[in-house]
């Protein structure tokens, strides 16, 4: 698999970042579009361990771009070689062997000429195994031979091959669960654990939220050979008071399919609102939450209640940013700090 050069673009509080972009590629990764600190200090982090030699680990749940992040790890690598990519979910020991390693003419009933594997493709490049929570665990002995002595033996082989791809692993399991349960090896574990990189779900990051929709629009737009759409000024917020199960792949589906239906003007907001609520965000409520009391109101809130509860939600979600809490709440920074200078006059 060819690593495709794609764009990023991060915001640090009100300053935008351009991460720099490694010699020999045109742009660096692509859908990795956000505000959110926690995720602006991984990508900090990948890029300082990712020419250590050592394995990285990328934890998080489905849908959180995981394969993103070792995209992220090839190029701050500075490989020259490719990324190549396994999805080692549901491969028995000789499928995955045969699948990375290669065979020997010879090897096994119908092996009729030699076959290099999916590591030798790796040379001098990355080797992203992904779902690496569902190894068998033959499987895992031969990995961890790969990770300790950078070599490796093509079935029907007694002479061991060099490797010196990088190694990226990804799962939305948890490892150090299955190492309780005897499901995975315990040196597999500590080998793996080296550099840990955990993606946040989208839940955790809403900042991102409008980023990411004007980011999808434009993208689905360009590829359907439509002009890109307007969306209603309700959309960002609407879609921040929903908990995106299957995140950042969700939240791209809903907005492909809503600009592939568009016909002319604007996006439709029913449209999005039918598939919030068919996942079970119907009818978001507004909820904050103060100390130990949950104030939720069942019915639809005055403007003023709504608007002095958005913001004070808004800030704690921010932990106290108001540049933050301005793009959750789609105003300027200047709007809110208007807002809040009124409603500490009203309060005195």
């Amino acid at each position: 698999m060819k690593a495709t050069p794609l764009p990023v673009v991060l915001v640090d509080d009100d300053e935008e970042m351009l991460l720099p972009e490694p010699q020999g590629h045109e742009e660096v990764f692509s859908d990795l579009v956000t505000g959110d600190r926690e995720m602006l200090r991984l990508l900090k982090r990948i890029k300082a361990v990712s020419r250590s030699g050592q394995p990285v680990l990328i934890t998080g749940e489905t849908g959180v771009g995981k394969e993103l992040f070792a995209e992220a790890v090839h190029r701050f690598g500075g490989s020259q070689g490719e990324l190549v990519t396994v999805n080692v979910a549901g491969l028995d020991d000789a499928v995955f062997s045969d699948t990375l390693f290669g065979h020997k003419k010879g090897a096994f009933t119908g092996a009729e000429q030699n076959r290099d594997g999916l590591i030798r493709k790796s040379q001098g490049g990355t080797l992203f195994l992904d779902e690496i929570g569902e190894l068998s665990e033959v499987s895992q002995i031969k990995l961890l031979r790969l990770i300790q002595e950078h070599e490796y033996l093509p079935l029907g082989s007694d002479v061991p091959a060099a490797s010196d791809a990088n190694i990226v692993v990804a799962t939305n399991r948890d490892l150090k669960r299955l190492l309780q349960q005897g499901r995975l090896r315990e040196d597999l574990y500590y080998r793996l654990c080296c550099h840990q990189i955990h993606v946040p779900p989208l839940r955790e990051r809403k900042v991102d939220i409008p980023l990411l929709l004007e980011h999808f629009v434009s993208k689905a737009a360009r590829q359907m050979g439509k002009q890109k759409p307007s969306y209603p000024a309700e959309l960002p917020g609407m879609l921040q008071c929903y908990h995106f199960p299957g995140n950042v792949r969700e939240l791209q589906a809903m907005v492909y399919d809503a600009v592939a239906l568009q016909e002319r003007g604007s996006l439709s907001l029913s449209l999005f609102r039918g598939k919030l609520s068919a996942s079970g965000g119907e009818s978001p409520r507004f909820v904050v939450g103060e100390d130990s009391v949950t104030v939720t109101f069942h019915g639809f809130p005055s403007m003023k209640e709504a608007q002095s509860l958005l913001i004070s939600e808004a800030l704690r979600m921010a932990n106290g940013n108001q540049a933050e809490a301005a793009l959750l709440l789609g105003i300027s920074r200047q709007a809110l700090n208007n807002r809040l200078r009124r409603k500490a006059a009203t309060a005195a």
